[in-house]
């Protein structure tokens, strides 16, 4: 048996170490490890409740109105407010153009870029993938980033900047919006939906959401040249390599449901596994945090609102900065996929059933969410209302237990706020990275991530095995989430 250290990882976001035990060419067992200590939590202890708003933001660049959603959320429910249905509608639109923006991001640059790799030269596919996806020079590269400025226009007019924006609050939105600025936010609609059915799908976001199965799936895709939209090549290439059969973690998920205007989710809240027709209902205060293998000072496993996050740099058995979230004492992964499964849609549902949750699975659930948010944000826009209120006003209470739960592009976000005597008294954090990342809990179970890489082949002089490096890309990290 061989030890392997892999980090920093490339095309993640944040530092990510992975250390594989390695037998036989496959991945025996695996430790992830976060090895950056943030400290957010415990400076935002003393603050006004109201000022976790500015902080919580800068925990990461990335998906900075994720964590603004889930702070405003929490206020919100400390607070009693009904926001307004403009505000929500608003805050809909700014945290959907995150979440698209950090799709169209992994799918073009972190993820794609992998299969331009000389390793996988002589692949009837591999001349256009290095022409089409090579990191920098690929020809994907020059298409991309223009689209996704020019997407995120929409956050600029909504939220006044990206990342980092204040516009988002517990009673709605900063922003009012008029008839001038809703022509303006449909046509950035409109521009993105092009650039998606001429480049990315060869096809209308209708005819790809339609997609209800397996078999539909891959007719759609042979129904045309793989060079025809680059999710079909992704899927020609997947198919190839038989990316179903890498990565399959614990195949339970979680969402927290996504996107709720006026008490509707777009998706729904739940957890799911196959087997179940229907997705189970999500009790929240059946989560802990489990801080055994932790560089922490505590080691129980405790409900957010009586965690802590004290560092213990020499602690013996630990190998992370990262606690291990579980349900129930069960361990879930978020994600896109588990969104869909969770929602109930067909495909993805159909895929899991067969072989689980893995990196095909992954990356197909995370692209129809292109297919399926997009339709909902141009409704969103077409049914604000310039001149009806977009904020509710409201009095922080002196004393509160409150939490605020969405779904960033990586999955389900919690913020626990505990206020005593009108101050923050605890704010505790669990990032969708947190649920997949997890190291070992207590009872020695392994996170989502140690889970999938189990099994992986390793190939004798692999420095970085390529099928370890599309497990963990397939998660679409954000070390920078993950610890606070």
């Amino acid at each position: 048996m061989s030890r392997l250290v892999l980090g920093p990882f490339n095309r993640v976001e944040g530092d990510l170490e992975v250390t594989l035990e390695i037998d036989a060419g496959r991945v025996r067992t695996a430790q992830v490890t976060a090895p950056l200590y943030r400290g957010f939590e415990n400076v935002l202890i003393g603050k006004t409740p109201l000022d976790a708003l500015v902080f919580v933001p800068r925990i990461c660049g990335i998906c900075s109105v994720s964590q603004s959603a889930a702070a405003a959320a929490a206020l919100r429910a400390a607070m009693g407010l009904t926001p307004a249905a403009n505000g929500e509608r608003v805050s809909a639109l700014v945290l959907a153009a995150e979440n698209l923006a950090d799709h169209l991001t992994h799918f073009y640059l972190f993820f794609m870029p992998d299969f331009a790799r000389d390793a996988y030269t002589g692949r009837a596919w591999h001349a256009w993938a290095h022409a089409r996806f090579a990191a920098v020079q690929g020809s994907a590269t020059a298409d991309v980033l223009p689209a996704r400025a020019a997407f995120l226009e929409l956050t600029g007019t909504l939220a006044g900047k990206w990342p980092h924006t204040l516009a988002i609050q517990p009673g709605g939105s900063t922003r009012a919006v008029a008839v001038n600025d809703r022509i303006r936010l449909a046509a950035l609609l409109r521009r993105f939906r092009q650039f998606l059915e001429r480049t990315l799908f060869a096809d209308s976001l209708e005819n790809v959401a339609a997609l209800d199965s397996e078999a539909a799936l891959w007719r759609w895709c042979d129904a045309r040249a793989p060079h025809e939209g680059d999710f079909r090549h992704f899927l020609v290439i997947a198919r190839d390599l038989g990316l179903a059969t890498l990565g399959r973690a614990t195949d339970r998920f979680l969402s927290y449901g996504g996107y709720a205007i006026e008490g509707a989710p777009l998706f729904a809240a739940g957890t799911w596994q196959p087997g179940l027709a229907h997705a189970a209902a999500l009790d929240a205060a059946a989560i802990t945090e489990d801080g055994s293998h932790a560089w922490l000072q505590d080691p129980a496993a405790r409900h957010p609102f009586g965690g802590r996050t004290l560092p213990a740099a020499d602690k013996a058995d630990a190998y992370s900065w990262c606690k291990a979230p579980r349900l129930d004492g069960g361990v879930l992964e978020c994600g896109a996929l588990a969104r869909q499964v969770v929602d109930g849609h067909p495909l993805l549902r159909e895929l899991v059933a067969r072989d689980g949750g893995n990196v095909l699975s992954r990356v197909v659930a995370r692209v129809m969410e292109f297919a399926l948010v997009l339709p909902a944000m141009e409704s969103w826009v077409q049914a604000l209302v310039p001149g009806a209120p977009f904020c509710r006003q409201g009095a922080v209470p002196e004393e509160a237990n409150a939490s605020g739960l969405v779904e960033a592009a990586r999955g389900a976000l919690g913020h626990w706020l505990v206020i005593r005597k009108g101050v923050i008294a605890n704010y505790q954090i669990i990032a969708p990275t947190t649920w997949n990342f997890s190291p070992r809990d207590a009872g020695g179970q392994p996170g989502a991530l140690e889970q999938a890489l189990v099994g992986a082949p390793a190939g004798e002089g692999e420095r970085v095995p390529l099928a370890v490096q599309h497990i963990v890309r397939s998660f679409d990290p954000c070390m920078a989430c993950t610890v606070h």
